[in-house]
């Protein structure tokens, strides 16, 4: 029921496409990007219900005021207090390995806008946990979510994170103007 609904909202009245080339694995981090407005959200929930699977997501603590705040624990939001300087990467790592089943959507820009240096907690996570990355790119001019390609962190963070990077080069967000993978050597 819901994956139907999912779909009908996604394909039919949004008029987006998914492509699918990596497996629903037990746990996993999802790195989605370009994230360049508020929509993506909304758009990549209901992506990953039309193709069947659940995901979490880690969103700014301000965003959890009433009536969205609900919600958003509803959808599987995990509210982050960036402000405070707190083990997050090591709790998320924990919650991981203790669960059966664990998929965590992360945008690993930090920000809806411009930033080449992005953030690495995803990455940490995944080589905490033992468990893949899946590369989830968003495509407003194709109107279509990819889940591409899947990372397995080997330890060497520059060389994954030039190869993770470099598949979103393509990718255009609602805001163009606002993504950035920086400078690629």
């Amino acid at each position: 029921m819901k994956q139907a609904f999912c779909k009908f909202i996604y394909h039919t009245l949004l008029g987006w496409k998914a492509e699918v080339h990596v497996p629903d694995y037990d746990k996993y981090i999802i790195c989605a990007a370009p994230h360049t407005s508020n929509w993506d959200l909304f758009i990549g929930k209901l992506f990953y219900g039309a193709i069947g699977r659940e995901t979490g997501f880690m969103m700014k603590k301000d965003w959890f005021f009433w009536p969205l705040g609900p919600i958003f624990r509803w959808m599987g939001g995990i509210a982050v207090d960036r402000g405070k300087r707190t083990s997050l990467v090591d709790q998320v790592i924990k919650i991981a390995k203790e669960s059966d089943k664990f998929h965590l959507a992360i945008t690993p820009e930090g920000t809806r806008k411009a930033n080449p240096h992005w953030k690495k907690g995803f990455y940490h996570i995944a080589m905490g946990a033992g468990i893949p990355i899946l590369l989830v790119g968003i495509d407003y001019t194709k109107k279509t979510i990819t889940i591409g390609k899947e990372i397995r962190p080997c330890g060497d963070i520059d060389k994954d994170m030039r190869e993770i990077k470099l598949f979103y080069k393509d990718f255009k967000g609602k805001h163009p103007e606002n993504f950035s993978i920086g400078k690629i050597d």
